[in-house]
């Protein structure tokens, strides 16, 4: 059964994500680069224990974050869809803590709405929101860069970023180039030791 507050969910997520998410063998990434391991973080992020503990572990991040770099948010999200329950789960969790006030999740659309307002950032977001953007993987940290363009088109202030996994291929260092502190909750080399 899951309480909350759950001082345990960085520790519990791992053990989900490691036994989920983390597949070795033979794959093709989305870039086209072979590789000898896949994290599939949404059959974490997407499953009703792994939500719970997701949020809970990222808002966590998050207010260390915010104490770090003193700063404060108001609003998270990222690129759909690997941000999307990572943002909703979060502020979920930011709501259920009482935070004051509790994070608002938005949805980085890839393109623009061809539709009604034709918007490219659904949910709680509005410009001059100071914000942390978020991806469940990041490998180049081209998804989370994008991300950042499109909140800084629309007049969002980005104070860091915080993924779920890094898989140390030069993302966090892309990010980091362009301005932006990146807080990852694990890194790949955390999870081949963890097989």
């Amino acid at each position: 059964m899951y309480q909350f507050p759950d001082p345990d969910a960085h520790s519990r997520l791992f053990e989900l994500l490691s036994e989920k998410s983390f597949f070795t063998g033979d794959f093709t990434l989305a870039s086209g680069k072979k590789s000898n391991y896949y994290i599939d973080c949404r059959l974490t992020t997407l499953d009703p224990a792994g939500a719970c503990l997701v949020g809970a572990a990222v808002r966590q991040t998050i207010q260390s974050g915010c104490q770090q770099h003193d700063t404060t948010v108001s609003a998270i999200g990222g690129l759909t869809l690997g941000a999307d329950p990572i943002a909703l789960a979060t502020s979920m969790a930011s709501h259920a803590a009482n935070d004051d006030p509790a994070l608002k999740p938005f949805v980085v659309r890839k393109e623009p709405k061809g539709h009604g307002k034709g918007k490219q950032i659904e949910g709680g977001f509005k410009a001059g929101d100071r914000v942390v953007a978020i991806d469940d993987v990041i490998t180049s940290g081209g998804s989370t860069l994008q991300a950042i363009d499109v909140i800084e088109k629309e007049g969002g202030d980005v104070a860091f970023v915080v993924v779920l996994v890094d898989r140390q291929e030069g993302g966090r260092e892309n990010i980091e180039k362009s301005g932006y502190p990146v807080l990852s909750l694990f890194t790949r080399d955390q999870l081949l030791a963890a097989e």
